[in-house]
């Protein structure tokens, strides 16, 4: 008998049948259903399946946890069910059906942004390092920093700013391929667009504050000139010519004749669309970006900034829920952009520890429950590490209280963190690394902070399950008031 057979029978039954299918895929651990009836899964049956390590429902998908091996239980559900599988891109195509206009808004910048994570990533580890390298001044050195007394490791930093700016300054790029990828237009006129807004002949976008009206360069069309301005780290201009010249893609393959599109449509594209992109919406998308930063950083610059912090990292696990929390990305970047650091990457990180702090004392208090060790070791490591959706959808939101425990413990550190001005130089790396994200004269500060969400949650973690508070599913003995573990 095969592996997953009835697991998998048993899995196909719990979702409705195969007339409540729409869709089906795979990624690397998750099953990915779009259901004609969403109401119909039953998850709590779902979840006592054997392969099946936990669920939730993220922009209009039904996803199963099955780990590792999920690519062997996705052929056998397929061979019991008759369901052909789609492409992860039909899926989440499908998966509008179950979408309202803002969270199809909101599917559509995640779907932005995260090809680009793993490049943020390693941007931010190396913007880290460097900050050790160059920032940094050690006691041990006589008060000098490495690059000043190594002229290896001064040219290891050197080196690594190639990547660095790569990423962040040419960020443009990047968003501008990934708009063209998602819309399903020519992702090298995407490129081609991208290195527009970025390219060595305009004036850098970091050096314009600092240049006089007179000196900024200017094409001069007779008739009329335009400031030969770049938009390195912009992320709004770059979006904002993205789509434009994705819809414009679009409309001609529809209107010039097959014979003739290849040279046709790619002229009536692009070269609009850069027209526009440094005459209309880059100015525009420059202006609403600045507008946006400069009301987020007011708010952490005020008087009130405490309360702004506190409200934040509360907020930021119930936004990750949404998908709202995509929309952090680019203000992060535009924070960057405008101000050289960002207040708002700290209460990330601290917000992925203390979601990782709750597993951790629900691991603590269900020791000895190996079934569930298997959920909630990975996805502790994993919040640990910076990603929480295994933590949160696995184990945190099915009790509730290990979830509320998570956004006191973040609010508390949001609030520490902003009260001390922690301030981050880049984004990507969450949770205990991203330590290394942060401006080195806030080291101590951001350590205060990570210990605080790593104490506060866990103790109020217990102390709600013991005192029954927002717990209903994971009960004390009532007879000797102990916590006991409960069979999954």
């Amino acid at each position: 008998m095969a592996k997953f057979q009835d697991d998998a029978k048993k899995l196909l039954e719990d979702v409705g049948g195969k007339e409540n299918i729409a869709a089906v895929s795979h990624c690397a651990t998750r099953m990915r259903f779009v259901l004609n009836d969403p109401s119909k899964a039953n998850t709590k049956e779902i979840e006592k399946i054997p392969s099946v390590k936990g669920t939730f429902t993220n922009a209009g998908q039904f996803q199963v946890i099955i780990g590792n091996e999920v690519a062997q239980f996705y052929n056998e559900f397929s061979s019991i069910s008759g369901v052909e599988g789609v492409s992860k891109e039909q899926g989440k195509a499908a998966a509008k059906q179950n979408l309202n206009p803002i969270q199809r808004a909101i599917s559509v910048l995640a779907e932005i942004f995260t090809p680009l994570i793993p490049a943020l990533v390693i941007g931010g580890l190396i913007l880290g390092f460097r900050n050790v390298l160059e920032g940094i001044p050690f006691g041990f050195l006589d008060g000098q920093k490495i690059v000043d007394v190594s002229q290896f490791w001064s040219g290891v930093n050197s080196f690594l700013w190639l990547i660095g700016e790569a990423i962040f300054q040419f960020l443009p790029v990047g968003i501008t391929w990934s708009i063209t990828k998602k819309m399903g237009t020519t992702q090298i006129l995407g490129i081609v667009l991208g290195i527009t807004l970025v390219s060595p002949q305009l004036l850098n976008a970091y050096a314009v504050a600092g240049t006089a009206a007179a000196d900024i360069p200017f094409w001069d069309f007779g008739f009329a000139q335009v400031d030969m301005i770049g938009y390195q780290a912009q992320v709004i201009p770059a979006m904002l010519a993205g789509f434009l010249l994705a819809y414009l893609e679009i409309y001609f393959r529809k209107v010039i004749p097959q014979a003739v599109s290849m040279i046709f449509v790619p002229l009536f594209a692009l070269v609009p669309t850069v027209i526009a992109a440094h005459v209309i919406l880059g100015p525009i998308g420059w202006a609403v970006g600045s507008w946006i930063s400069d009301i987020v950083n007011a708010g952490l610059t005020s008087s009130f900034n405490w309360l702004f912090g506190a409200v934040f990292g509360f907020m930021y696990a119930p936004l990750v829920i949404t998908g709202l929390h995509h929309m952090t990305n680019a203000i992060d970047l535009q924070l960057i952009a405008d101000f050289h650091s960002t207040n708002l990457w700290p209460m990330i990180a601290l917000s992925n520890i203390a979601q990782g702090s709750a597993v951790l004392a629900v691991v603590f208090m269900h020791r000895g429950n190996k079934e569930e060790e298997q959920v909630s070791i990975p996805a502790m490591i994993s919040c640990y590490l910076g990603v929480t959706e295994p933590a949160m959808f696995g184990i945190n939101l099915k009790y509730i209280y290990p979830f509320v425990a998570g956004m006191i413990g973040s609010a508390s550190a949001g609030l520490f963190a902003t009260l001390f001005d922690v301030k981050a130089i880049s984004i990507g790396v969450g949770g205990l690394p991203g330590i290394l994200s942060i401006v080195p004269q806030y080291y101590l500060a951001f350590f205060g902070a990570m210990l605080i969400a790593v104490v506060v949650p866990f103790i109020l973690t217990y102390i709600f399950r013991k005192k029954g508070i927002f717990n209903k599913l994971d009960p004390v003995d009532e007879v000797t008031g102990k916590l006991f573990v409960e069979e999954m």
